[in-house]
């Protein structure tokens, strides 16, 4: 399975889903949104993960909001879906949706939640995934989430499976180096920690999958742009005045810290559903006010 959808986009943004006061999807706010994320550097979109609060997003929702985003786009930057749960036979029945539904360059599959699977429940979790149809797969390792990790062994193993073409990595730098080091040729491998894309893209991955590019995608680019001519001073400098708004974004579960920024700037991206509450308007303020200082 070829990996060419996604062998130029370095800078993925988790997209957060519009919420309108009444709980409903804002589709009204996903075109200027997703317009500004493309201007300033995203290369591509995930639709329907942890940012875009999908445990609390119903099947048909996620439809329709693959379909309008999907429309918005128009085929400039690839568009990964959410298509992982706890549950192996629904997201094996999901992922097949997703490849019929069409337009995506892959699926993202988290670890299962709550489940406590061993190692081999998760290679075979994700083998089934990854089995049953032709979309290519994400692996999503996520572990302050699900409590459950991915071995590097174990991502590894996968890594070599056909179907099986990335990895978000919600781990440190040692994780990061040995999967980067020990992978396939052509299997990318993507910091899912903002405050770890200069030492992942250094390192040899291939970029993030980021909560903080809804509004820090210049600096992201800035940091890979130097990284690549060489210029390893000039991208740390960025990376560390950067570091303080990927701690804002994420001082608060995610995504309340970036809808709140988002919201301050004008995208109406609204609140948050329950069980996730908004930040409040102090906490509003103090992250704004590091994000924009």
């Amino acid at each position: 399975m070829t990996v060419n959808p996604l062998k130029d986009a370095k800078i993925i943004t988790a997209l957060v889903t519009p919420f309108k006061e009444n709980g409903d999807i804002n589709f009204e706010a996903l075109p200027k949104l997703i317009e500004h994320l493309i201007d300033h550097h995203t290369e591509g979109l995930i639709l329907a993960g942890t940012t875009g609060e999908s445990p609390t997003l119903t099947h048909d929702e996620e439809l329709e909001l693959f379909a309008a985003v999907q429309k918005i786009v128009d085929g400039r930057i690839p568009l990964i879906a959410g298509v992982g749960t706890n549950d192996t036979r629904d997201s094996v029945n999901f992922v097949k949706e997703v490849d019929n539904f069409g337009g995506f360059a892959a699926g993202l599959a988290v670890v299962p939640y709550y489940n406590k699977p061993s190692q081999e429940g998760l290679f075979q979790h994700f083998t089934a995934i990854a089995d049953s149809s032709d979309l290519p797969i994400i692996l999503y390792n996520v572990p302050g989430r699900t409590v459950a990790s991915l071995g590097v062994a174990t991502s590894l193993r996968l890594a070599k499976h056909p179907n099986i073409i990335a990895i978000k990595e919600c781990t440190g730098v040692e994780n990061l180096t040995e999967l980067i080091e020990g992978a396939p040729e052509d299997f990318l491998v993507y910091t899912g920690e903002d405050g770890l894309a200069f030492h992942a893209k250094a390192l040899g991955a291939q970029g993030v999958i980021s909560v903080a590019s809804h509004v820090a995608g210049d600096d992201f680019y800035k940091i890979f742009e130097n990284i690549d001519r060489g210029y390893i001073a000039e991208s740390a400098a960025i990376q560390r005045k950067l570091l303080p708004k990927v701690n804002a974004l994420f001082s608060l579960p995610s995504p309340a810290p970036v809808k709140a920024v988002l919201n301050h700037q004008g995208f109406n991206v609204g609140p948050l559903r329950l069980p996730l509450v908004a930040a409040t308007s102090e906490e509003a303020k103090k992250i704004i006010d590091i994000v924009e200082r």
